[in-house]
């Protein structure tokens, strides 16, 4: 599982960093051309990551049941939720409070690890001492162990959390890359060796090591019991880096923290509702109880083929969150921001038709029971295309020290989510929840855009932007309407020139905006 949690400071224990400044003579190509550079690091890792755990896809879906997939989305779910209210915000408040005057880095996440640790540690007692009871009243009383897993995966996760976040903030991209890699080549390599090796040794040796932890015949115990080996070995290689820092307990700085960090904790959960929360609500609102997990499952091997949307986005926020936190000592910071949202959602919108294109490829790597679903990928993809433009929309609150304002955006995000789902889950499965996805993201981004006009205005194109946008989906629109019984090869030739025909659409866009400010600059300028 990977962790949803880099301007410089010269570490207090003696390591040599090198500042990344972008407070200085740098134009705006050099500007963006570094967030790419770190973008790219970053992306690497994340990359590298995704994919080898994307390959598990076709293992999970043409190993399991549908209903036994289902059953690992909603473990995964709970683990989702619980890691982002275990975590409290404090990744993103290290970034703000170690650039912040009066206040020493090395205090700042050492105080964040104090905090962290101490509520994941009694989230795992409690863990331990009724696991067994959660695990009867839900259904899983033979599975309690899974709780007990979830509570060391939990604390591993969010105690790394905090460590991978002081990496960023030391712009130590390339040890950050390294970290993750092995982290999830230890659960991908961990599920090869359970779903492909362990049956077979488990049948010829019924008493070993592994048989008092997991069953001997392949189930959705193996794939959480992967995620735990490569948290305890994440954990592990933070240990140097652990004891170097510590465990500070200065109480201005903790309080400080705290106060900045918890809304950001409950902005943080609306990703996580959209993401998991959703998969949830199946267990209490769909139609048929004895196909909840069925339907569960084929709605989160959609979410996986959509995923790559995601990825870009998580890629973008690793190496954007310290540089719009340190880029604030620009004169034109503001124009900055705004030239980085027009090529997110270029990009984005690139993606989108990418996928879309080329759906009836990419579909089978799930396997024949699980394609059902593969008709709400473009909704996903959508909807996590307007995550990311959430993000970059709400660093006004960030930057502006309104941290409050996040938790009226994100009480909204949930109301569409919980409507919407309730409403209609039982009608239309995982449709319904695909469309509240999106439209919760909607809503959310619609009222950031607006705040932040008015407490903390960036100068976004609009126009432009909505321009990409139609762009992109008059192109899939066209895909949409295509013979339904053309060959694949003249319908693939087509979409490759529709996908072609969008990136000469953004070159005609690029220039035209382009001249438009230049007439606009140079008419301000006679005045």
């Amino acid at each position: 599982m990977v962790s949803l949690v880099q301007h410089r400071f010269p570490d207090i224990q003696g390591a040599r960093t090198q500042k990344l400044n972008i407070a200085g003579p740098m134009g705006m190509k050099q500007i963006l051309g570094r967030l790419a550079g770190q973008t790219a690091v970053y992306g690497t890792s994340t990359i590298v990551a995704r994919f080898l755990n994307y390959l598990l896809l076709p293992l999970y879906t043409y190993t399991l049941t549908t209903a036994d997939y289902g059953v690992l989305t909603e473990f995964m779910s709970y683990i989702a939720v619980l890691q982002v209210l275990l975590t409290m915000g404090l990744e993103t408040g290290c970034f703000r409070f170690a650039n912040k005057e009066g206040y020493e880095p090395h205090r700042v996440f050492s105080g964040a690890l104090a905090a962290v640790s101490t509520i994941s540690a009694v989230f795992l007692l409690l863990m331990i001492l009724f696991g067994r009871g959660l695990a009867d009243s839900m259904g899983y009383g033979s599975y309690w162990k899974l709780y007990v897993y979830m509570g060391v995966i939990l604390f591993s996760d969010c105690v790394t959390a905090i460590l991978f976040a002081k990496l960023r903030q030391e712009n130590r991209a390339w040890r950050f890359a390294a970290f993750k890699i092995i982290k999830i080549a230890a659960e991908a390599g961990t599920n090869l060796l359970l779903f492909l090796w362990y049956p077979s040794y488990a049948a010829e040796h019924p008493g070993n090591l592994l048989s008092g932890l997991i069953p001997p015949s392949p189930d959705f115990s193996y794939p959480i019991f992967s995620i735990l080996v490569s948290c305890v070995l994440c954990f592990l290689l933070f240990v140097p880096e652990l004891l170097r820092l510590g465990f500070g307990t200065d109480r201005r700085t903790v309080k400080g923290l705290m106060r900045y960090s918890l809304p950001l904790m409950v902005a943080g959960l609306p990703g996580v509702i959209n993401d998991f929360l959703d998969r949830v609500l199946f267990r209490f609102f769909n139609v048929d109880d004895s196909l909840w997990r069925s339907e569960l499952g084929i709605y989160q091997a959609a979410v996986k083929v959509a995923v790559i949307m995601s990825l870009f986005v998580q890629m973008f926020r690793f190496a954007a969150e310290p540089f719009f936190f340190s880029g604030t000592r620009r004169k034109d910071f503001r124009q900055v921001y705004a030239a980085v949202m027009e090529y997110f959602v270029m990009f984005c919108m690139l993606i989108f038709l990418g996928v879309v294109f080329y759906l009836d490829i990419i579909q089978l790597i799930v396997g024949g029971d699980f394609r059902a679903g593969m008709g709400i990928v473009p909704v996903m993809l959508l909807a996590y295309m307007m995550m990311g433009m959430l993000f970059n929309v709400s660093m006004w609150y960030k930057l502006s020290d309104r941290p409050s304002f996040a938790i009226y955006i994100t009480l909204a995000g949930l109301a569409v989510t919980a409507v919407i789902n309730i409403l209609f889950l039982p009608v239309f499965s995982y449709r319904a929840a695909a469309w509240g996805h999106f439209f919760s993201y909607l809503v959310m981004l619609l009222l950031s855009v607006l705040l932040g006009r008015r407490y903390y205005p960036i100068p976004y194109r609009w126009l432009k932007i909505g321009t990409v946008i139609v762009l992109g989906l008059l192109l899939y629109a066209v895909a949409c309407v295509l013979p339904a019984g053309l060959p694949m090869g003249w319908s693939l030739f087509i979409k490759t020139c529709l996908l072609g025909a969008y990136l000469a659409g953004l070159y005609v866009i690029e220039k035209y905006f382009k001249t438009r400010h230049t007439i606009a600059h140079e008419s301000k300028d006679s005045k």
